[in-house]
């Protein structure tokens, strides 16, 4: 099978999208040969059967210049070699602009979309795809007539308990970036609940950066609601880092929270639980993974006298039994979400379809 695969940002070091690098790895080791056409390259590092071109993102080059060499690549493609099925990851522009000319060559296309917000792109793009793909059902926004979950791919040997025990006084760690969806006054408040209630020591570890101006503007706000409420010796900023440098992160920690709404997957709340650490989160789309410790890792989104509860009671636990709670996470993060998983899931779906295109075209 030959796979055409478009993409967000391909960039092994990108803090937010580095993960994506492993996804073309493990997809590369299933399929003959793998062409990516990015939006934005950065450091690559993909085995030899993929080949890489970039729109120009990083190069500063305008929307109608990325548009051309969007085209002028996968006209170059298509004319160089056969291919069996499009991936289009993260990118429903990339699906409504290739469709025409994919669908005229008969190659099958697939769209990942996990995102809350419902656009007129999603919309075209869905009429267009064969399939829609998405880590959660409760992470695609749309009709789910033509969806099909396939995990969220976290790629669970980089990711992964080493045996050591986390750090004291506790680590209540938040990982990703900062952005107004993410809700971190609600753990800045739940913080300051925890911290005149429990009367023992703590640290709030946010590690990550804003993005673009009104990034930079909600990262000043949480700065001085954390002065506000008088948490400068509990709450600690630490620049984002590369997915690579990430699971020392999660070892260190007691817990991690994770305050993203229902309606999108987050992987860093599967990160953390395939590290053997418990995840509190918002989101009722992680209900199965989390399995017969929903009820207790669950809160109530934006409400921090329930977070505050809920993490009085995850840090008067034994540590053994934080153990056993962390092992059964991380079994379950495997078995629905491995990148193992997912990239069979992937290219099974891409056989499929491909195959039911030849056999009509």
């Amino acid at each position: 099978m030959r796979l055409l695969l478009f993409n967000l940002a391909t960039d092994a070091d990108d803090p937010i999208l580095g993960f994506t690098t492993r996804w073309i790895q493990a997809l590369a080791k299933r399929v003959a040969s793998v062409d990516v056409i990015t939006m934005r390259a950065g450091r690559i590092e993909v085995p030899g059967n993929v080949r890489v071109y970039s729109a120009g993102k990083e190069k500063g080059y305008s929307e109608p210049h990325r548009i051309l060499e969007f085209y002028r690549h996968l006209f170059r493609i298509l004319r160089e070699r056969r291919i069996d099925a499009c991936f289009s990851h993260m990118i429903p522009e990339f699906t409504i602009l290739a469709a025409p000319v994919l669908k005229a060559k008969g190659v099958p296309i697939v769209t990942w979309y996990a995102h809350p917000a419902l656009t007129w792109k999603l919309k075209l793009a869905h009429h267009l795809s064969d399939r829609m793909v998405a880590s959660l059902a409760k992470a695609y926004p749309y009709k789910q007539d033509k969806l099909t979950v396939v995990g969220q791919g976290i790629d669970t040997d980089l990711f992964a308990p080493d045996g050591t025990p986390p750090e004291e006084p506790p680590i209540i760690l938040c990982a990703g970036r900062l952005s107004p969806v993410k809700d971190h006054p609600t753990l800045l408040k739940a913080a300051a609940l925890l911290r005149d209630r429990w009367g023992q020591p703590f640290r709030v570890v946010i590690v990550g950066g804003p993005a673009g101006a009104a990034g930079e503007a909600y990262a000043r706000s949480l700065r001085d609601l954390a002065q506000g409420l008088e948490l400068q010796d509990v709450v600690h900023f630490e620049p984002p880092v590369p997915m690579t440098a990430l699971p020392p992160w999660y070892r260190r920690c007691t817990l991690q929270v994770n305050l993203t709404p229902t309606g999108s997957g987050d992987k860093v709340v599967l990160e953390a639980m395939s590290c053997g650490r418990p995840c509190l989160v918002a989101n009722e789309g992680f209900r199965e993974t989390l399995g017969e410790y929903a009820d207790r890792l669950l809160f109530r989104c934006g409400d921090p006298e329930d977070l505050a509860a809920k993490l009085h009671k995850l840090l008067q636990m034994e540590a053994a039994e934080l153990v056993q709670m962390g092992n059964y996470l991380r079994n379950n993060v495997i078995r629905l979400h491995s990148l193992e998983g997912l990239a069979g899931r992937l290219t099974e779906l891409f056989k499929q379809l491909s195959a039911r295109r030849k056999a009509t075209f």
